[in-house]
Formats: C-alpha cells, structure tokens, sequence
C-alpha cells in the first residue's frame, strides 16, 4: 500500500484551480499554482499526517469532488470524471481556509510535519500573488468551502488557545 499523497493533492489543487481560476496569462496561473499546491500540502499533511493515515485513505479513496462542485454550483465536464476522484474535500476545505487566512496559514505551518515544505507564498504573500490568485485567496468566495470542514481544522490547530480566533 502507498503512502504517498501526491495524487490527492495534485487533484484537490487542480479542483481550487479550476472552481477559482486565476486571472489570464502564464506568470498568473504558475503564481495561483503555487499558493493552491502550498495550501493543499500543508492540509494534506494536517489531515493525514501519518503513514497510516495515508495508506487509509488510498484504502478507503478519498471522497471526491461532487459534494464540493455542489456547494460551488459548478457543473464539471463529463471528460473530468477520473481526476475528480482523486479530490478529497477535507484537504481542499483545510486549503481553503489556509488560503483566505494567512495568519491561520503560520500557525499550521508549524503545527505540521516537516514535510510540506517552505509555506512562504501562502503564508507571507506578495502583491503578485494576490493578484494572481484573487479568486483563491478571497475569503467570501471561499467560505462555501472553507466552512465545510474548519471547525475540525481550528480543533486540531488549537486555534482558540492560540489566540488567533
């Protein structure tokens, strides 16, 4: 069994991608990338965070994007079908909530396993990566998502002791 989380968070970015595009052109898209994949990682690695963890969820797949493209309103091409399933929700409602708070973003970061790597562009974002992920980092349009899922997320984090809530 495989513990690698790659193809869940390869989808559950590209479903941000896609629900919350970046404005047109090549130095957008790489930016808003960035900041999903970053978010993504650091969800995936709160909410999995250990090896069995992952090898559960690759047992009991992950939940896909239906539910997600529901709250949304979106209504996904027919040829999307098989990476949607790769899509988990908690991942992609943790990232969310990363994503509209950049504060929330440092403390996780530091809550996590050292393997999501340098979180600098989701947790100390630059004027070019707000304007290239507009969509994605906005709280209002993320709050059908983000809500979802964040009272876990602010549980695990222990946010309310943290002070950041």
């Amino acid at each position: 069994m495989t513990t690698d989380l790659t193809p869940v968070i390869a989808a559950s970015t590209r479903w941000l991608l896609t629900a919350f595009p970046p404005p047109a052109g090549a130095l957008n898209r790489a930016l808003a990338e960035a900041q999903a994949l970053q978010a993504t990682t650091l969800a995936a690695a709160l909410a999995y965070p250990t090896d069995l963890d992952a090898e559960l969820l690759h047992l009991l797949a992950p939940s896909g994007s239906r539910r997600l493209d529901q709250v949304t309103g979106s209504d996904p091409h027919p040829d999307d079908a098989a990476w949607r399933t790769w899509v988990d929700e908690t991942i992609v409602s943790w990232a969310a909530c990363l994503l509209a708070d950049p504060a929330l973003a440092t403390h996780a970061g530091t809550t996590a396993p050292d393997r999501t790597g340098d979180p600098r562009r989701l947790t100390r974002p630059g004027t070019h990566d707000h304007q290239a992920a507009a969509l994605l980092r906005h709280p209002d349009f993320l709050e059908g998502i983000a809500g979802l899922h964040r009272p876990r997320l602010l549980e695990l984090l222990n946010v309310e002791s943290a002070g950041l809530r």
